[in-house]
């Protein structure tokens, strides 16, 4: 499965940086493919682990805000590998050919 998330830390301030780099820390440190943009963070696995790893970013979060919010889209795919990168690699290559 990928789930795109992120996840939003409230009551903590204006600036979230510090929060959320702490969410990214938990979610590279898990071993999972994953990649962070402005928005989400999208990570890729089986669902156990996946579930595993967004609960410990949102506990990340909550040691350092009283509230977080949490934002999830998955694809769920049994037997599917690599997605992370295949979905991109296939628009990229439709992009490539002519019209």
């Amino acid at each position: 499965m990928i789930i795109a998330f992120s996840v939003t830390p409230v009551g903590a301030g204006e600036s979230v940086g510090a929060a959320v780099a702490e969410a990214v820390r938990v979610i590279r440190a898990s071993g999972l493919p994953n990649e962070t943009n402005a928005l989400f963070t999208t990570i890729e696995g089986e669902w156990d682990e996946v579930m595993a790893v967004i609960k410990q970013a949102v506990d990340a979060v909550m040691e350092v805000a009283p509230r977080c919010s949490i934002v999830l889209k998955g694809d769920v795919r049994p037997g599917s590998t690599n997605a992370i990168t295949s979905k991109v690699e296939s628009v990229e290559r439709h992009l490539r050919e002519p019209r």
